[in-house]
């Protein structure tokens, strides 16, 4: 009877061995498709970031990318966190507070081309297209007013140049006023915008030079650095008198009755570039994959919310305090496809805010060369620099291989089609989207820059000399 007990226990021994041998197999099964499952996935070096913005509603591919858990499906920890202004944007990048920021697109390309302070930045991702306005006082609407042709309506016809606004500076002048305008930053979209939309009707925005990096020699306008959410208050104060800003800032001074936009940089540009995300060369090159990683999550962001129906979701997430934290019916202005004027004259505006529409988040060269050619027209480039030069500094800072790599990852992972990605050698074709109606070619920035009456022209010596 002990020898029978026995020979059970062996049996259900073995039984029991060969049971456990099974699903051991099945673990190191399931273990190693994991294993191959998790290898297909880029491997992150540096997953806990802290990212940068200014408050504005062109920073939402950010808060998108984090609200929607794009940055956290990724393997990234992101935090996202406000600055006082662009120049601390720029100085805490460079310094390795931030891993990266929202940044204005001029940021990274003065500092690769040596004005302001300089170091080796990237941008893999372009933010958005459109998205600014230029604003101005009651007062000086009041004066303007009279300027602007009318349609049937009755209402001003859009868009209004700043031949509206000629004779009001001419009254100022004659008063023994300066006329003041705000900008955000020197190397903001903003500052070239204002500059294009008055030189545009032979108003003199002001020089730069070497010596003198206020931008005011032999200006018409005062043009002076006020950080945008400083905007509709200095405008209240009659500090300045008009301002060029990113939103909501626009529509926050038709929300409290001080003033009116008269124009958008759509209309000034159409489908510009805007702002851009930036990380220093350094990391890119110590973290690629972790860069690749933060461009995907950014990319998806900015098609999200181009997805129609998004726009009012986003509107609540951007009006959080921890983001753009302004009114919902004040960001609702522009971010649903909408722009209001002066009070009332609200107006369909489908692509004033773009964040992937017209490709938009590819970091095209041309976008970057018009900036260069801006820079040289102003005079922040104080030398005369041959052809090549813009077409080799733009290269080093505009990474559209970190972005293809990050496209190409969607694509096989279907959250894009392989349609969606743009055929381009990184160069757009030559247009002639501007309000003077001037013709911009990226692979002639020499000619481009010689087009214009007001700026600095570069003669067939490469001698530089002022035009007014």
């Amino acid at each position: 009877m002990i020898k029978l007990n026995f020979k059970i226990i062996a049996v259900l021994t073995v039984f029991t061995l060969m049971s456990c041998a099974g699903e051991k197999k099945k673990e190191i099964a399931s273990s190693d498709a994991s294993l191959e499952e998790e290898t297909s996935k880029l491997t992150i070096e540096k997953p806990q970031l802290t990212f940068g913005f200014i408050k504005l509603t062109d920073m939402a591919p950010l808060a998108i990318a984090k609200e929607k858990g794009f940055f956290e499906e990724e393997g990234l920890f992101v935090s996202v966190e406000a600055q006082s202004n662009w120049k601390n944007v720029l100085d805490r990048v460079i310094d390795g507070q931030l891993d990266g920021s929202h940044m204005l697109a001029g940021q990274p390309i003065a500092a690769g081309a040596g004005f302001g302070r300089q170091a080796e930045l990237v941008t893999p991702f372009s933010m958005d297209l459109n998205g600014n306005g230029i604003t101005v006082s009651n007062d000086v609407w009041s004066k303007m007013k009279s300027n602007v042709p009318k349609g049937e309506d009755g209402k001003p016809i859009h868009p209004i140049s700043a031949d509206a606004l000629k004779p009001v500076i001419e009254s100022y002048k004659n008063d023994g006023k300066a006329f003041k305008m705000g900008m955000v930053f020197p190397v903001s979209t903003h500052n070239y915008e204002i500059r294009y939309w008055l030189a545009a009707a032979g108003i003199n925005p002001g020089m730069y030079s070497k010596d003198n990096i206020q931008g005011q020699i032999d200006a018409d306008v005062l043009l002076s650095v006020t950080p945008p959410p400083q905007m509709p208050a200095t405008l209240e104060a009659g500090t300045i008198y008009g301002y060029c800003v990113g939103e909501p800032w626009n529509q926050q001074a038709v929300f409290k009755g001080i003033g009116v936009p008269v124009v958008t940089n759509y209309d000034i540009w159409k489908n510009n570039p805007e702002k851009v995300f930036v990380m220093t060369k350094k990391f890119v090159e110590q973290y690629p994959n972790t860069a690749t990683a933060v461009t995907k999550a950014l990319i998806r962001a900015g098609k999200w919310l181009d997805t129609p129906g998004n726009r009012p979701e986003a509107v609540k997430i951007l009006s959080m305090p921890e983001y753009v934290g302004a009114d919902e019916v004040v960001l609702a202005n522009s971010m649903t496809g909408t722009f209001e004027f002066e009070k009332g004259d609200k107006r369909e505006m489908p692509d004033f805010n773009v964040f992937y529409r017209h490709d938009a988040t590819y970091p095209f060269y041309s976008d970057g060369i018009w900036f260069l050619t801006q820079m040289r027209r102003w005079g922040q480039i104080p030398d005369s620099k041959p052809a090549a030069w813009y077409d080799k500094t733009i290269k080093d800072i505009y990474r559209p291989d970190i972005w293809k790599k990050a496209a190409k990852l969607l694509v096989d992972e279907g959250h894009l089609e392989a349609s969606e990605l743009p055929k381009t050698d990184g160069y757009k074709p030559a247009t002639t989207d501007f309000i003077d109606g001037n013709k911009y070619d990226a692979k002639d920035p020499i000619g481009y820059i010689n087009s214009f009456g007001i700026g600095n022209k570069e003669n067939t010596e490469g001698v530089s000399s002022i035009e007014k």
